[in-house]
Formats: structure tokens, sequence, C-alpha cells
């Protein structure tokens, strides 16, 4: 069930919003600012939309030992343990600095925010809700908790909140995680996969170019649901000549784009050759988590010094693809399968990986005050925030004072410094830069 926190500066009407959700008088309500001290929980009910409701005190912007900064904990608490947080504001009143420290402080926790205007009935609130879109929150609700207006609005954006968790919980558990099985030909891929699921499903052999399709598979590993996708070989693009070979790649490269991890096979003989490592770029640049798979493991007469070496080749000759799993495997003799299925698992867990705003931002402070990006002209950039924007790959905005001169070298920084921060190795990951105050205010692509 949904929690649902109620949060904002003393004598807003959190309380009178609560008794009415919960449809009984369960807060005291006062037009004394401070009645509520602790967080209070109930069940709450609009139209059809079911949810806990968190009643919390009015926010004071207190840090000490006083019984205002215990009540902000108490706020903070509720903020933490909330999927959703309706922040309010007096529409009458409108948008006082402190309003003002309460948004910033919900924009670096990272939750889904609903901001609502209370007391909004008549026009004397027009004024505040004109005001309450600096606050960078997104659109806000006029509504009269006293007297029940505004409710319909409240629930369709609730509603939404809800969808979105129903949906991004039942994909999880039900949506195979799809593998595309990509490289050059008679690498051992088809083999491969054939090891894998336990049976010659495809057909093999020692001439190049046997698979023409992309042909997908739906299988299970140790109770999880996975797409296997064997693709066709993909040679140099000088070498696509004839028409069928030309249409067999076309499939691969479609197969590739909606894959969520990408296994580059290579023969451990031959691994790393100039068409193995742009196949890798490809992957990179389109977003797919990369697996790096050593094919036919058992030819190799020194394994442990071959594999050191070809661990110093990936990373020299593939930056771009920085802590891309490399694991061993020969699938004749089913060595290898288990390492390589959990190597999947981590780097489907990375690509699918999200960071709270407020970590963040705590990473990227101490990240500027120990190696501060580098004057331009005289002139310092300086980063003030930083957000995700997406996953599947993880997404980041950074916003910065002159953005569009950060040099690329700061940016790889950053970039690796993420990784490192919040063990992010094993997924492509998107830095973008770009000026402005509020990166609220600019929406989110």
């Amino acid at each position: 069930m949904l929690k649902l926190a109620i949060v904002g500066r003393p004598n807003v009407g959190k309380s009178t919003l609560f008794n009415r959700l919960a449809g009984k008088k369960l807060a005291i309500v006062d037009d004394t600012p401070g009645v509520t001290r602790d967080r209070r929980e109930a069940k709450g009910r609009l139209g059809d939309l079911d949810f806990t409701l968190i009643d919390t005190a009015g926010f004071e912007d207190a840090t000490d030992a006083s019984l205002e900064a215990r009540m902000r904990q108490q706020t903070e608490i509720a903020i933490r343990d909330a999927d959703v947080i309706l922040l309010l504001i007096d529409a009458r009143a409108g948008v006082l600095p402190l309003d003002e420290a309460f948004a910033a402080l919900l924009r670096r926790a990272g939750k889904p925010v609903v901001l609502a205007a209370n007391k909004a009935e008549g026009r004397a609130g027009d004024v505040g809700i004109s005001e309450a879109y600096a606050l960078g929150l997104g659109e806000p609700i006029a509504l009269s908790a006293e007297h029940g207006e505004g409710m319909a609005e409240l629930y369709a954006a609730i509603a939404a909140h809800e969808k979105r968790n129903e949906e991004a919980e039942a994909e999880k558990a039900t949506r195979p995680i799809t593998i595309a099985i990509v490289g050059r030909p008679n690498a051992g891929k088809s083999t491969l996969v054939n090891a894998l699921i336990g049976e010659d499903r495809l057909l093999v052999g020692p001439e190049a170019g046997i698979t023409r399709d992309a042909i997908a598979i739906d299988w299970q590993w140790r109770g999880k649901k996975f797409k296997l996708v064997d693709t066709a070989g993909m040679r140099r693009k000088a070498k696509v000549q004839a028409k069928l070979e030309r249409m067999s790649v076309g499939d691969t490269l479609h197969a590739l784009k909606f894959a969520d991890v990408c296994v580059l096979v290579m023969d451990a003989k031959e691994a790393f050759e100039k068409q193995d490592l742009s196949i890798a770029d490809l992957i990179v640049r389109e977003g797919r988590a990369l697996v790096l798979c050593l094919a036919k493991w058992d030819t190799i007469d020194d394994p442990r010094a071959h594999f050191e070496e070809l661990k110093l080749v990936a990373r020299e000759s593939l930056p771009q693809a920085r802590g891309a799993p490399l694991v061993t495997a020969a699938a004749q003799s089913g060595v290898g399968l288990d390492r390589l299925m959990r190597a999947v698992e981590e780097a489907h867990e990375d690509w699918t990986a999200r960071v709270k705003t407020k970590d963040l931002n705590e990473w990227l402070y101490a990240v500027i005050a120990r190696h501060p990006p580098p004057a331009v002209r005289g002139k310092r950039i300086k980063p003030r925030y930083l957000t995700q924007i997406k996953a599947r790959p993880p997404t980041f905005v950074l916003i910065a004072s002159r953005a569009e001169e950060m040099p690329e070298s700061y940016k790889r920084y950053l970039v690796n410094g993420l990784r490192d921060a919040f063990d992010l190795h094993a997924a492509p990951i998107r830095l973008i830069v770009k000026a402005g105050k509020n990166p609220f205010a600019e929406g989110e692509s």
C-alpha cells in the first residue's frame, strides 16, 4: 500500500487534510502553529484509492537540540519512509522562505512530490498558487482541506504515482531479462546458448555464419526469467556483401538495441580484435549493459597468464567500457556458465540502478571540495546540483554554471567517480551537464 506523508511548515493545514483523508478527526486542529509535534499514521482513502497517511510536525528550520529541531527530525524520518510526499503550502500567505527551504530538502530526498496549495478557496489564494510554481516541484494543486475542494485533482496526482509504483513492481516481477549473445562469426555464440539452456536447440558447427536470424529463447535460471537471443555473427561492414548476410546483421543490430544485457562472445585465442572492439563500442553507445565472455577457454594452455594479459588489453582498448565484467567459459564442458550468469545479473542490477538525489549531492560536494573543476579563461565552473533522471542505463544531470565549458576530462572524472562511489561498474553511465539554477524548472528528458 502506498505511503503518503503530508509535510509543510507550521499552520498550513496539514492536520486538517490528514483528518479529511482519514475520514475522521484523528489529529488536533487549531490555528496555533506547532500543535502537531509527532508524526502520526492512519489509513487514508480518497475515492477508490487506499493508502497509509503520515501526518508530520510543521517543519522548522532548526538543527540544534531544541523541540523544533526534534520535530524536524521526525519530519525527515517520515520523508524517508514515505513513497510519495505531499508538500502543503498556504495559498493565502504565499511562498515563504521556509517553504523554499522545505522544497530544497525534498529535492535532495529524491522522492516523488505532489505540491498542493491549501486554503485556495475564493480568489485570495491566486497569488500564492502562482508563486508555488517557483518551488520547482511541478504544477501546484489548488485545494481547500477544510471545505473539500480540489480533492479530484489530488486524487489524480496520487493515483498517478501509485500506478507508476505498481507498474514498476509488476514489471520487475514478471519481465524477463533479455540477453543478446553477440560477437564475430564462429566465436561460439550458439554453442554457449545451447550449453546454457541444456539442449542442442541451435545448429552449430565449424563453419562461420551458420546462424542467420536472431533467435529468441525463453529460459529460466535459478528461478529467474531470461530471454536469450542468439544472433548472427557481425563482420566488418566491408565484408558484409551478400544480401542475406546484410539482413542477418541488421537483425543482430535490432536485437542489440532492444536487449538489457549484451554478452560479447570472443574466441579466447583471438579476443579483442578490431571487430570485437567495434561491437563493444556499439553496445556502450546504445546504452546496453555489457559482459565480455572469453569462450573456448578450455583450449588455452596457460589460463592464468592469458587471463591477466587479456584483462590488461580490455582496460587499455575499451576505456569506455571500464568495469564491464570479463568472464571465461568453456561451453562444451559446461565450465564457467554460472560465473557468466552471475556477471549478467550484476550487470543488469547496475544498468537498472537508481541513486538517491541526497546521496548524489553529498558525493558531489565532497568531490568538488577535493578536486574542483578547472578554471576556464580565469573563471571557475561551479557545479551546483546533481540528480538521476533515468535508469537503463543510469543517466544523470549536473547543473553547473558555464556548463558548456566544462572539459571532457572533468566529465570523465565525474563519471568514473560515480562508478566507484555507487558501485555502478558494469553499466554505461550518461552524464548531461546543463546550465540553470533549478534542474526541475527545465524539465526532465
